[in-house]
């Protein structure tokens, strides 16, 4: 139907989503929203090519193992494809309070609480346990869910300069030091790849009685002993007041989970708006996250195979003379430094069969435009050297 001059001046809002210059230029570039029409471990088919995921968040390539694909079948065959309903009320099942048991054991934590996305859970993480009044420091490079939780919160924010213990110590010394304080940063930066410098934050976290809160989506499956995280690691436990992270990386599924002692996951069930009202995970969701924790626990050559994946990756990257922003973990960025200099990298990358994506300024700082890549261990040695070839013409074109 039709919109009159009239009813488009009238509306503003629709207005504002016609005129959208952002909307506009990604519907003219088209680097978002691809969608695959299928996919076998970490091969793709787009538009009818097959190509190399090279950005995908599977860092133990579980998404594909057997054991997880038979775990979830079985669920769905038994309790059905949903739960219709809030745990808070007609939702939760037996098979949520599993998978919650077994991940606050493997996490070493009492008691943990799983949600239907890792956004969720992670927003929840500032949205509940901050209030007006506190003080939340926050790391200037966290990601948006957080934010969204700190926004929420209503507390009163203090950024800090990225992975900085002394910024976090100078601005938190400056601070009102009668107000409940909160300490938030994420175990990996999924941008950046840098692993959080722990053991300096929450020396500082302790020293000023924070909460502290980490969110380790990125670091989950693929830091410490048998994957259990950034936390463990270091060997920090009793220092982490707080975990959350995503069920939808390592650990094959979607979901979210938030881990800690009893007494704060219980306030949470009890305060958080995101877990009473929102849906449980599915049967197949959740015995997908299980089996993928299993498996994590007894079959050691896949985090072996991650982490080899990532040193050949990284040589590559090297030799090309690309600047990975000194990444860490299988989380690698190349930076390029402009929109200008992003796209046609990225372009030429998928012109030669290997899928990344774009992340532009503001979504990363100014300068650091970049293109995202990460490392999985399904990847073989024969596709990490067409990701070599590719990488070579695409330096070659900028």
């Amino acid at each position: 139907m039709a919109i009159s001059f009239f009813a488009k001046n009238k509306k503003g809002v629709l207005n504002r989503c016609r005129d959208d210059y952002a909307t506009k230029m990604r519907l003219k570039y088209a680097p978002y929203y691809l969608a695959m029409e299928s996919q076998k471990d970490t091969t793709v088919r787009l538009d009818g090519r097959d190509m190399i995921m090279l950005s995908s968040n599977d860092y133990l390539g579980l998404s594909f193992h057997p054991k997880v694909i038979e775990a979830a079948n079985a669920a769905t065959r038994k309790w059905g494809t949903s739960t219709n309903g809030a745990r808070s009320s007609n939702g939760s099942r037996t098979f949520h309070v599993e998978l919650e048991e077994k991940l606050a054991t493997f996490l070493g934590q009492e008691a943990c609480h799983i949600h239907s996305a890792g956004y969720l859970s992670v927003m929840t993480s500032m949205a509940t346990f901050a209030q007006k009044g506190d003080v939340i420091f926050a790391d200037k490079n966290l990601h948006s869910c957080l934010w969204d939780g700190i926004q929420i919160s209503r507390a009163t924010v203090e950024r800090f300069s990225h992975n900085s213990p002394d910024d976090l110590r100078e601005v938190i010394a400056s601070s009102n030091s009668d107000a409940a304080k909160l300490l938030v940063v994420e175990g990996v930066y999924s941008m950046e790849g840098h692993i959080a410098r722990l053991p300096e934050l929450t020396e500082i976290a302790e020293e000023y009685g924070c909460f502290t809160v980490l969110d380790d989506a990125h670091g989950f499956g693929v830091l410490g002993r048998q994957g259990r995280g950034t936390v463990d690691h270091f060997g920090l436990n009793d220092k982490i007041d707080l975990m959350c992270g995503s069920l939808s990386k390592s650990l094959a599924s979607t979901g979210g989970y938030v881990a800690g002692t009893r007494d704060v996951i219980e306030y949470l069930r009890t305060n958080s708006k995101q877990t009473i009202f929102s849906a449980a995970i599915s049967p197949a969701q959740a015995a997908a996250a299980m089996a993928a924790l299993e498996i994590m626990q007894s079959e050691p050559q896949h985090l072996e195979r991650l982490w080899a994946n990532t040193k050949k990756y990284k040589a590559i990257l090297k030799n090309l003379g690309l600047n990975t922003w000194e990444s860490e973990t299988p989380a690698v960025p190349i930076v390029l430094g402009s929109k200008e200099r992003v796209y046609p990298f990225w372009k030429n990358l998928l012109d030669k069969g290997v899928f990344t994506v774009m992340s532009i300024a503001p979504a990363v700082p100014a300068g650091k435009d970049l293109v995202r890549t990460a490392i999985s261990a399904m990847h073989t040695d024969e596709q990490l050297e067409k990701i070599g070839e590719a990488m070579a013409f695409a330096v070659k074109k900028l």
